[in-house]
């Protein structure tokens, strides 16, 4: 296996820090954090670096809270400068060897591969009905939180051998216990940290229909007692060789009796509808806008994100019934 050296210098340069700037602030641009940075913007990309080529960065303190929607979980938050930029200058640079490792079938934070890739994915392998007559959903406990920080240390360096890119990504992943939720980083963590389990899933149980959004997993198989059997090898594997545990209520179902709930979906062999949350989600957002008398391109825009969702599902009856009249 090809292992990159001579990375660092590629992180470090002005060029390259611009565009990690250009990036960081997408969606941001407005925020206190960002109006602050634009004050001496040069002198600021300048000082960063200086700050990593004297290898003299490091992670800042976090801002710690609780989001409680749409599960409860702990958000680790980074300033803006320097750390969410020198983050995406990493990425920059090692996302392509990252993301070349990666099956066609792991999606979450790789470029074109998100939720509707998944979906789609998932739809076409089940026009196959013969062979996806049942369903293995599994997930992992406490995933970010319980990356074992060697285990992770070790994966990294079977593709970077540049010491001073690992010392920088070593500094990082050091700077708090697990993986936090919300560091730029951390999502690519979380996909390289099951990538040699996805390649075992694929080549050595040969498993020809599974898919991994993060750390959530769907299997689709013609026979029960081999998904059983795989569960048994792929728990061992998570177990012994990622430190990690798999959560107790994983399922196995025949799809035709139950439909498969995933990545915000409700999916079986001939239709798609919305998850019940996120379909109560939409009603309730509509009703809040007409409530205002919102109309127009501001009603489109507001509701842009649920309008992808609908797009992509069987859910004409649910568009018609709330927005069909008023877009």
């Amino acid at each position: 296996m090809k292992r990159y050296n001579n990375l660092f210098e590629k992180i470090i340069t002005i060029e390259n820090l611009i565009v990690a700037e250009k990036n960081a602030r997408k969606h941001k641009s407005k925020t206190k954090a960002v109006k602050n940075f634009d004050k001496n913007k040069e002198d600021n990309i300048i000082k960063l670096h200086n700050l990593l080529k004297s290898k003299k960065f490091k992670t800042s303190e976090y801002k710690i809270f609780t989001i409680h929607k749409p599960k409860e979980r702990i958000i680790y938050s980074l300033p803006y400068y320097p750390d969410r930029i020198v983050h995406h200058a990493i990425m920059n640079i090692l996302e392509p060897i990252w993301t070349s490792l990666f099956i066609s079938t792991t999606y979450s934070s790789i470029k074109k591969r998100g939720i509707h890739k998944c979906l789609f994915d998932i739809q076409k392998a089940l026009k196959n009905k013969n062979e996806t007559i049942f369903c293995l959903k599994i997930d992992v406990e406490k995933f970010y939180p319980s990356i074992n920080h060697d285990i992770l240390k070790k994966i990294i360096r079977k593709k970077i051998k540049c010491k001073n890119t690992l010392e920088l990504l070593d500094e990082i992943i050091d700077s708090v216990e697990g993986v936090p939720i919300g560091n730029y980083l951390s999502q690519y963590f979380g996909n390289l940290y099951l990538t040699y389990l996805d390649h075992y899933i694929k080549e050595d149980l040969e498993l020809k229909y599974y898919f991994r959004y993060c750390d959530d997993m769907v299997f689709l198989h013609y026979d029960k007692s081999i998904l059983q059997e795989k569960l048994k090898l792929i728990n061992n594997y998570l177990t012994n060789k990622l430190n990690l545990k798999l959560k107790s209520n994983y399922q196995i179902f025949p799809i035709k009796n139950r439909s498969i709930d995933f990545i915000g979906y409700v999916i079986d062999h001939d239709k798609t509808k919305l998850r019940k949350r996120i379909k109560q989600n939409f009603i309730q957002k509509v009703k809040k806008l007409n409530k205002k008398g919102i109309r127009g391109d501001i009603y489109n825009k507001q509701l842009s994100s649920y309008l992808g969702w609908l797009k992509h599902g069987n859910c004409n009856n649910l568009k018609n019934k709330y927005i069909k009249n008023i877009i």
